[in-house]
């Protein structure tokens, strides 16, 4: 049997399952996904030189397959020593397709590297949406192995349509996300690799 990418899921097997688990007729009403943001803030003590920014830039583009974007502070905070304006983290924001092969490489490639995986939480944001925190970038197929003091977090943050959690539950395990079955998770869950 050939491999069914998630795109053509989301356009065939899904919707009707989705139509039959929530009793939704309009295929235009059921979730789908919106945008996922692949994002990571970035510790002012290791990014103090400008090698430390492109190495970031650099590994976020090879994963998310998009130059990211970096991102100052909104306003100057004495106690962290940031600035306005100071660069404090980086993201990219996936939208359709590429949004698309990009869940179904996590999901089928990405996740099942993580050692000693045990399944995702079912808690979400309350509004649909879907965040995992993976603990450093390693566990990506498409960068290489990290030094020890370059390791950084990513947080993969899936926004849907979706209205309530219950309806963005129902839409992830169509898709194939490995939740847990006793579940008894925080808003984001962290993997540890």
């Amino acid at each position: 049997m050939a491999y069914i990418s998630l795109h053509d899921r989301l356009q065939r097997s899904i919707p009707a399952l989705l139509t039959k688990e929530l009793g939704q007729k309009n295929k235009m009403a059921l979730p789908r996904i919106d945008k996922i943001i692949v994002s990571t803030g970035i510790n002012r003590q290791k990014m103090e030189g400008k090698e430390w920014k492109e190495y970031v830039g650099e590994i976020l583009g090879r994963i998310t397959g998009q130059r990211p974007v970096f991102r100052g502070a909104k306003k100057a905070i004495s106690n962290f020593k940031t600035r306005e304006g100071l660069i404090v983290g980086a993201m990219v924001t996936l939208r359709g397709r590429k949004a698309e092969e990009f869940l179904d490489r996590f999901l089928s490639f990405t996740l099942p590297r993580v050692r000693d995986f045990r399944g995702l939480g079912t808690r979400g944001d309350g509004h649909g949406n879907y965040s995992i925190g993976i603990r450093d970038q390693s566990i990506f197929p498409e960068v290489p192995p990290p030094e020890a003091g370059r390791l950084f977090g990513i947080q993969v943050q899936v926004v849907t349509t979706a209205k309530t959690d219950a309806e963005a539950l129902t839409f992830f395990k169509a898709i194939g996300f490995p939740f847990r079955v006793d579940s008894k998770s925080k808003k984001t869950d962290t993997l540890v690799s």
